[in-house]
């Protein structure tokens, strides 16, 4: 299991012993990667690997790798879809994407203005995180098929953040 972007390690406790056997976890950002490596050595998961790579660039073979975990990731890098061809090399054949994003709020016209209005000095203190991303659409423009998808908002982020997709995908053969 690889999971792209990891952060400081907020998911490091999803990821049970037994149902996951190998993790790798991607993080660039030099700050975010002590946090997660001093989190991970706590963790019951010492035998995790963490690697100081974007998740455009990923040091891995060909279909290496079974399930890729991405959470409130593609709002910050700079190509979605550079990331997501990236994720369709490394995934095996038969392999998944589960993924939580938060969103351009496409239904709500007025949270959407919102968002336009705020993502300029969003972007900046939130580490280039771009509020507008429509990232269900990007997805399917780069060859993923969403086996699961729900559209339902997280309510402990900010108004501006709340609406998201969350699922699981797989490249389009």
């Amino acid at each position: 299991m690889l999971e792209v972007g990891a952060g400081t390690g907020v998911n490091l406790p999803y990821y049970r012993d037994d149902r996951v056997t190998q993790l790798l976890l991607t993080e660039p950002d030099p700050h975010m990667r002590r946090h997660l490596e001093a989190r991970l050595a706590k963790s019951p998961r010492p035998s995790a690997r963490v690697l100081a790579a974007p998740a455009e660039q990923l040091p891995l073979r060909d279909g290496s790798i079974d399930t890729i975990v991405a959470t409130l990731l593609l709002c910050t890098v700079p190509s979605a879809a550079a990331a997501l061809d990236e994720w369709r090399r490394v995934l095996r054949a038969g392999g998944t994407l589960l993924f939580l994003e938060h969103v351009a709020a496409r239904d709500e016209p007025w949270r959407l203005r919102l968002q336009r209005w705020s993502d300029p000095l969003w972007s900046r203190v939130a580490d280039g995180c771009h509020l507008t991303r429509d990232t269900e659409s990007e997805m399917r423009a780069a060859g993923w098929k969403f086996l699961s998808i729900d559209r339902s908002p997280i309510a402990r982020l900010p108004p501006v953040v709340r609406p998201s997709i969350r699922g699981v995908a797989v490249p389009i053969a």
